[in-house]
C-alpha cells in the first residue's frame, strides 16, 4: 500500500525516476534490511543520476557539434601530431579554463586536427554540464546579419553571451566585409573575461588583416582574444593528407605482392 502511495506522490512531484524505481527499491530494502538512510539515498541518487544524464544529453544536443569527437579518438602518436602538447590538451578537457573564462586558439593548416580538438574540448565541457555552442565563423556572421535585418540583433548577441563555451570554427577561410567583421567583433569581444571562446583558424595573427580589413578592429580583436588565452599550434602537416599517402603506399605494396 505504501509503495503505491509513494509512487503516486513522486509522480505528483515530477520525480519520475523515483516513481519508476520505487517498487524495486522497496523490495531491495526489505530483502537487504537497509537502513532508512540507505533506502532514502538509493531513491534520491537514482533521481539525481537520471536527471544528470538527461541534462548532459541536452547539453550535447544543444551544442550542435558537426560530429561527436573525443580526445581518446585523436591519434596523438601519428607523425603529424607528434609535436602537440597532449598532456596539456588533456588537462584543458578538465574544464579549468572555463572557470577562469579563458579562451583557446587552435592555429594551424587545414587537416591538422583543429576542429577535432575543439569539438573534443566542447564535448568534455558539455559532459560536465556546461552550455556549449559550436558554429563556423561564416555561419555566425550570416546569422548575425539576418538578425540585424530582422531587428533581432540584440537578442541574438545576448544569446551568444550565455554560452559558457563558444566554439567558432574556420576563422580565416573567408574575408569579412566591414559590417560582418564589426558584428563578429561585437560577439567575441563582449565574451572577453566573461566566458570561454574556442577559435580555430588557419591563419597566423599577422595575416588576420586579410579577413578583418579594418586594421584597428583587427588589432583590438586579437588583443582581446589572446589575452589570457591558451594558444596551440597544430602545425602544417595535414592528418588527412598523411592518411591518404599511407593508404596509397599500402595499396601499392599490396599490388607488388
Amino acid at each position: 500500500m505504501f509503495t503505491n502511495q509513494l509512487i503516486t506522490v513522486c509522480k505528483n512531484l515530477k520525480l519520475s525516476s523515483i516513481a519508476s524505481y520505487a517498487p524495486a527499491a522497496c523490495e531491495q530494502a526489505r530483502r537487504q534490511q537497509q537502513s532508512y538512510e540507505e533506502f532514502l539515498f538509493e531513491l534520491i541518487n537514482q533521481e539525481y543520476e537520471e536527471r544528470l544524464e538527461r541534462r548532459i544529453k541536452k547539453r550535447i544536443k544543444e551544442a550542435k557539434f558537426p560530429k561527436i569527437k573525443t580526445l581518446d579518438s585523436f591519434d596523438f602518436n601519428r607523425e603529424s601530431a607528434a609535436h602537440l602538447p597532449e598532456t596539456f590538451i588533456r588537462s584543458l578537457s578538465e574544464g579549468h579554463y572555463i572557470k577562469e573564462a579563458q579562451s583557446i586558439i587552435l592555429l594551424g593548416e587545414p587537416g591538422t586536427g583543429k576542429t577535432h580538438i575543439a569539438c573534443a574540448l566542447g564535448y568534455s565541457a558539455a559532459q560536465q554540464g556546461k552550455t556549449v555552442r559550436f558554429i563556423t565563423s561564416s555561419q555566425l556572421v550570416n546569422q548575425l546579419m539576418e538578425a540585424k535585418d530582422s531587428r533581432e540583433l540584440h537578442r541574438i548577441t545576448q544569446q551568444y553571451q550565455t554560452y559558457q563555451v563558444l566554439i567558432v570554427d574556420e576563422l580565416g577561410y573567408l574575408p569579412f566585409a566591414n559590417t560582418d567583421a564589426e558584428l563578429l567583433f561585437q560577439v567575441l569581444s563582449t565574451r572577453h573575461e566573461q566566458a570561454s571562446t574556442i577559435i580555430t583558424t588557419n591563419l597566423p595573427f599577422s595575416e588576420w588583416t586579410s579577413i578583418f580589413l579594418d586594421h584597428r578592429l583587427c588589432k583590438a580583436l586579437i588583443d582581446r582574444l589572446t589575452h589570457k588565452a591558451h594558444i596551440i599550434d597544430t602545425g602544417e602537416l595535414s592528418n588527412r593528407f598523411m592518411e591518404a599517402i599511407a593508404k596509397f603506399n599500402e595499396s601499392k605494396n599490396q599490388e607488388k605482392k
